[in-house]
């Protein structure tokens, strides 16, 4: 019977620590627009993200070619670019970490233009500009994405 017990305990202490692990970061494959401001991230967008990605979302001049330190010029998120190419999980941690950062977490080396916004806008806040972003997608994008999105949310917890 003891032996069972301590199985028990074992299973309720990785239970617990595992919905620990998924509070420290929010799902935003889950709750990217549930609960969105889609008005309050257009605000935010113009405030925070207009000057290089454009103010109708059409990022900048040849933003598929290097700059001389690396670095792509920053892309459209209007359907003409590969904003909706990613997943939730992906945009989220690269607006809150930065391009460098993100990319690192995923074992990738690359000069990123793009800066973290952690200190400067909080989770929803940045769940409000991505779900303005998104909600500007004609419906294949939206599709597509969150397709992507699923996929990506499936993946983390076979991987948990």
């Amino acid at each position: 019977m003891s032996r069972y017990l301590a199985i028990a305990a074992v299973v309720l202490l990785a239970a617990a620590a595992a919905a620990w692990w998924g509070m420290s970061r929010p799902d935003p494959a889950v709750s990217m627009m549930a609960g969105a401001d889609i008005a309050a991230g257009a605000q935010l967008y113009a405030d925070n993200c207009a000057s290089c990605h454009g103010v109708n979302l059409e990022g900048q001049p040849d933003w598929r070619t290097q700059d001389d330190d690396g670095s792509l010029p920053a892309p459209p998120h209007d359907e003409t670019g590969h904003t909706w190419h990613h997943g939730d999980g992906v945009l989220f941690d690269y607006t809150k970490l930065g391009g460098k950062a993100a990319l690192a977490r995923q074992g990738i080396e690359f000069n990123s233009g793009m800066p973290g916004f952690a200190g400067k806008l909080s989770d929803q806040q940045i769940i409000d500009v991505l779900a303005y972003i998104k909600s500007t997608w004609p419906t294949r994008q939206r599709d597509v994405q969150s397709d992507r999105s699923e996929a990506e949310r499936l993946q983390g917890e076979t991987s948990q």
